[in-house]
């Protein structure tokens, strides 16, 4: 057993400023290939829907890749193979896939990994697919051509969920994930700019880089003000924001991969010249890195 703990190009660019910005910004930085966050991962988990209830036959597997650095490919090939797709849930940037009698086989995308079904044929899977479940007559696939993504089995004794995953930290949509939690986990890291902060896992499960500016944007905050010079009102404001920008990302990414409504930041922060999509402004939207990740942002609104 192993226990384990958007369409979008690679751009590069240098951001150039003509006033004052913080100093916490790197102004040189590269847009690197996102990682999936949590609509995106939702998506994907939904791409394995059509093997529930179906037969896994054959666990095809490259034991070499470094998916499997945490779990053997033999193991793997052991507990699936023979088992039944039950069920699927995910939880932040991780997904949960439940095959019967306490089997339990969870992913991570990583940065380029992504599932999906494919029909049966004589043809051998492309080299990026490093799991395959053949079934009757369909392939689940998981592909990751840079292999950051992550593969684990876990066989719980009661047909339960494995500990671990009951120990997650509450998911944005819960009710658990309250402005009290949000205050209280704030309050413990005053000086980390909001972005930053937004991004660790352990309070944001699933909330990555775009997930992260859009909120930062739509509050009209600046990505480095540093979280301990919220007032109370903006940390009911940023609670209420950050499960609207989950709820409706979900909806509309994690469903079938639409993109946001244009009035979003999401659609004009990847490129050079990109210009503040809030109306009346327009203003050039500016790129640097915060704590060594690629930050968006108008000047104007987010001051």
């Amino acid at each position: 057993m192993c226990t384990s703990g958007l369409p979008v190009h690679s751009l590069m660019l240098t951001a150039t400023l003509d006033f004052n910005v913080s100093p916490a910004f790197d102004l040189t930085c590269q847009i690197p290939l996102p990682m999936p966050e949590l609509a995106e991962v939702s998506f994907y988990a939904r791409q394995w829907e059509a093997g529930l209830g179906r037969e896994v036959r054959e666990v095809v597997t490259h034991p070499v890749a470094r998916i499997y650095r945490d779990c053997p490919a033999a193991t793997v090939t052991k507990e699936l193979r023979g088992r039944h797709l039950d069920s699927w849930q995910t939880h932040g940037k991780l997904m949960l896939f439940g095959f019967g009698q306490g089997r339990w086989l969870s992913l991570h995308l990583g940065m380029s990994g992504e599932l999906r079904t494919d029909p049966v044929t004589d043809a051998a899977p492309d080299k990026h697919a490093h799991l395959v479940l053949v079934m009757d007559e369909i392939r689940l696939v998981f592909s990751d051509p840079r292999m950051f993504g992550r593969v684990t089995v876990d066989v719980t004794s009661d047909g339960g969920l494995p500990l671990w995953w009951r120990e997650l930290p509450p998911a944005i949509h819960q009710d658990a994930f309250d402005a009290k939690l949000l205050g209280d986990f704030l309050e413990r890291h005053p000086r980390t700019p909001l972005k930053t902060l937004l991004l660790d896992q352990r309070c944001f499960p699933g909330i990555g880089n775009w997930m992260a500016d859009e909120i930062c944007w739509q509050l009209r905050m600046a990505p480095a003000i540093p979280t301990g010079e919220l007032s109370q009102k903006q940390i009911g404001a940023l609670h209420k924001m950050i499960r609207r920008i989950a709820s409706e990302a979900l909806r509309i990414i994690g469903t079938d991969w639409s993109d946001p409504p244009k009035s979003w930041l999401f659609l004009h922060r990847w490129r050079d010249g990109g210009l503040c999509p809030r109306r009346g402004c327009g203003t050039p939207l500016l790129r640097a890195e915060l704590r060594g990740r690629t930050t968006c942002w108008c000047p104007r609104c987010q001051l």
